[in-house]
């Protein structure tokens, strides 16, 4: 069965760094890809985000010299986590998973481009103010409403969701298509976040 029109799939990060053996791996990350591509046959409208840093990315703790991987530090725009180098610009780490049915989708928002600032959301960057784009677009396509899968729920997936509900477009996530990093309880405060925000988790 086909969703209506106004009904959008965000597939977000699905990206091998983020898959089995990546540079920052999400615990089992790859199994969402099924569930993923089942799930795109449904939609008239697919977008795929993907993660896509410089080398020398600000979020990177490579730039930061003393510091440790997943540490807490404060930036222009608001506290930031140090990852591990990831999803460098053309590099295979940032490649959509191969097993991905990249095909139905009609975009691919390129997240985390500006060194200085990194990008979770599909909708804004961490300073939650510079968008990406995808609210115009998804309102040209007469969207209403957005079902989000992909890496990390707690994390991307998260912040999407919330600016989703936050921009007023009806929000849901389908748990059993995304997968979490869950460090150090960060998977139940996204789900209290998604809920408090207005997202539907299904």
């Amino acid at each position: 069965m086909t969703c209506p029109a106004n009904e959008a799939l965000i597939v977000i990060d699905v990206q091998n760094d983020f898959c089995e053996g990546g540079a920052l791996e999400v615990p089992d990350g790859d199994a969402v890809v099924p569930r993923i591509n089942a799930l795109m046959e449904k939609y008239q409208t697919v977008v795929l985000t993907q993660d896509w840093h410089p080398a020398d990315h600000s979020s990177f703790v490579s730039q930061h010299e003393g510091n440790e991987p997943f540490q807490m530090v404060e930036m222009e725009y608001g506290p930031q986590i140090l990852w591990p180098d990831h999803c460098v610009q053309g590099t295979s780490g940032a490649e959509f998973h191969p097993d991905l049915n990249t095909d139905p989708a009609q975009l691919v928002i390129r997240k985390g481009f500006r060194r200085g600032v990194d990008s979770y959301s599909a909708f804004f960057e961490n300073d939650h103010e510079t968008p990406t784009g995808l609210d115009g677009y998804l309102r040209s396509r007469s969207v209403d409403t957005v079902t989000l899968v992909g890496l990390a729920t707690d994390f991307c997936v998260q912040f999407s969701a919330t600016d989703a509900a936050r921009l007023e477009f009806r929000t849901v996530v389908v748990e059993d298509a995304c997968r979490a990093i869950d460090m150090d309880g960060s998977l139940e405060e996204a789900r209290s976040a998604m809920l408090d925000a207005g997202v539907r988790i299904d």
